[in-house]
């Protein structure tokens, strides 16, 4: 990661273990790196509306929770890279694992009958989040940190690819482009970390308009927080096309992602 060698702002020096490749306070003197920060609108607003859309269809709550955990994580998120504070970079990190356990428990959890309850794998997941939070707090290692999301984020792969081969397999251009969108938002967050001194030399040769492409942590932001939101939708597909409701993606204004559900079950 970049060491903070840029100017101070409204937050004071950065007392985050990580401080990203993006200049600090050089569009906002509130904003420690400005479009880290922006970019996370795209894990708040969808998500939200996502939950109150699922709410309203009377599903079952975990996926209400699964939409609102990937907003907890865009909030948290903006609040880190807005500060560069340590609180508010647990603020990100951890929500990020509270949110993939649920994803991974309404995954595993999708062929149960209605508004069942499995507890083993909640006691397992809660033991997980409870023992990477205590050792994350105590052992202040960001790849630490890295490795669990990692095993949880791996856990979704497998058993997604498993269901759209062998149980669903018409659910496979969703499954994948969830999967692809989120490994290109991954490679991009390797570049900015590995090839940073280049990026950031770019930024001051470049048109402004044209040096903020190179901005490639808020593009992690931009497509992790678009496939979470797909992985989200097959997820939610995979549970009612079980229920044997009718499930289908449509488009809000013939551009973003949406999935209805008729109330009345196939025969």
């Amino acid at each position: 990661m970049a060491p903070s060698i840029d100017r101070e702002g409204y937050w004071g020096r950065p007392t985050s273990t990580l401080d990203w490749c993006e200049e600090n306070y050089v569009v906002s003197f509130y904003i420690a790196e400005f479009w880290n920060t922006v970019s996370n609108l795209i894990m708040i607003l969808p998500p939200i509306c996502g939950a109150i859309q699922t709410f309203r269809n009377g599903l079952e709550r975990r996926y209400v929770c699964s939409f609102l955990g990937l907003a907890a994580v865009g909030v948290g998120s903006w609040c880190f890279h807005m500060t560069l504070l340590y609180e508010m970079q647990l603020l990100d990190e951890l929500p990020m694992i509270y949110s993939t356990c649920i994803f991974v428990y309404c995954l595993y959890d999708s062929f149960k009958q209605e508004k069942t309850i499995s507890i083993f794998p909640i006691v397992l997941l809660l033991i997980f989040s409870v023992s990477v939070t205590v050792v994350y707090l105590q052992w202040k290692e960001p790849v630490f940190h890295q490795v669990m999301y990692g095993a949880l984020v791996a856990c979704l792969v497998l058993r997604s690819v498993f269901i759209v081969t062998w149980v669903y397999p018409w659910l496979r251009p969703l499954c994948y482009t969830s999967l692809g969108v989120f490994l290109l938002g991954f490679l991009l967050w390797n570049i900015d970390n590995i090839y940073c001194g280049t990026l950031r030399a770019s930024r001051h040769t470049l048109p402004s308009g044209v040096g903020v492409l190179t901005q490639f942590h808020a593009w992690w932001h931009i497509f992790t927080g678009l496939g979470s939101y797909l992985h989200i939708l097959l997820s939610l597909q995979i549970r009612s096309t079980y229920l044997k409701y009718r499930p289908k993606v449509k488009f809000l204004c013939g551009v973003w992602p949406t999935l209805h559900i008729e109330q009345q079950k196939m025969s």
